[in-house]
């Protein structure tokens, strides 16, 4: 019986330069695939994310993607979601609405757009979030999971949901940002407790630095596995969100960096709309494998 095979990209997303950024591997014509079958294919690539392009079920949508973790299907993440529509986009798809994708996924409807004077790159409507600050009563242990004394608690840690439950924490600067060497332990005992499954940290560059945060995500297993994230769009949704609430936008369009202590160059770019009541989180995407997937 010959085998069968279906399209099949693996794309460095945030970047535009192969190896620096956060690869996905994206799994076209996947309708005959059940969950079974598509968590497998998510546990063998071994990377953060798979996602499967399936038929919509909305018709305002472009089309729909199903997202898996090494652990278990995700209702959204950020880098999944514009490493597939720069996958989705490179086999040819036109969409319905020049410069404008829809993605329907676990969270229901997400906007993309072209990003504006870019060779390519696209950014995604955040999702709305649920925000719930961290008990004052956890900052000390906070602090003793990331062995820092630098937490701006100015700017309480919030856990916000959009899909990918992040605790998010300010640290007083980029510098105390990389320097973290947190206690992993710990780290899964405050993150658990907060109701998500990792930390994203992020601390302000100096003026004039390569973006205006350094952004690390440290992730604390359930959900997100363990480990280091290269770049990640959800948490960088989410820290876009929880500056707007807090009142600490650094203006109407900033940049992120992300990956440093782990040897990428990840590149994010926030834009708020307000005028359409919308936060853009964007960056580029490069293709590294085009090929087929073989199938059982």
């Amino acid at each position: 019986m010959p085998a069968h095979t279906v399209r099949f990209k693996q794309v460095d997303v945030f970047t535009s330069v192969p190896f620096k950024g956060n690869p996905l591997a994206v799994v076209f014509d996947a309708d005959a695939l059940d969950t079974t079958q598509m968590q497998a294919i998510a546990h063998w690539t071994n990377l953060s994310e798979t996602t499967f392009l399936v038929k919509p079920t909305d018709p305002a949508a472009d089309y729909r993607v199903r997202i898996f973790s090494k652990l278990g299907e995700m209702p959204f993440a950020g880098h999944p979601t514009l490493g597939t529509a720069h996958a989705l986009l490179e086999s040819g798809y036109q969409p319905k609405q020049a410069g404008k994708l829809v993605q329907q996924c676990g969270v229901g409807l997400v906007e993309l757009e072209a990003l504006p004077g870019s060779d390519g790159a696209w950014a995604f409507a955040a999702p709305l979030a649920r925000v719930t600050p961290l008990a004052e009563d956890r900052y000390a242990a906070l602090s003793t999971a990331l062995r820092s004394n630098a937490i701006d608690f100015s700017a309480p840690p919030c856990a916000v949901d959009n899909g990918a439950p992040w605790l998010v924490v300010r640290v007083s600067s980029a510098r105390e940002c990389l320097a973290l060497a947190p206690d992993a332990g710990a780290l899964a005992d405050i993150a658990h407790s907060a109701g998500t499954h990792g930390l994203a940290v992020y601390g302000p560059h100096e003026a004039n630095g390569p973006a205006t945060f350094e952004v690390r995500c440290l992730m604390a297993g359930g959900g997100f596995g363990v480990g280091e994230d290269p770049v990640t769009g959800s948490a960088n949704a989410a820290l876009a969100g929880l500056l707007s609430a807090q009142r600490l936008r650094p203006g109407t369009h900033y940049s992120a960096r992300q990956g440093t202590a782990l040897g990428r160059a990840g590149q994010i770019s926030v834009r708020y709309d307000d005028a359409r009541g919308k936060t853009w989180i964007g960056g580029s995407s490069v293709t590294i494998v085009d090929g087929t997937f073989r199938l059982p």
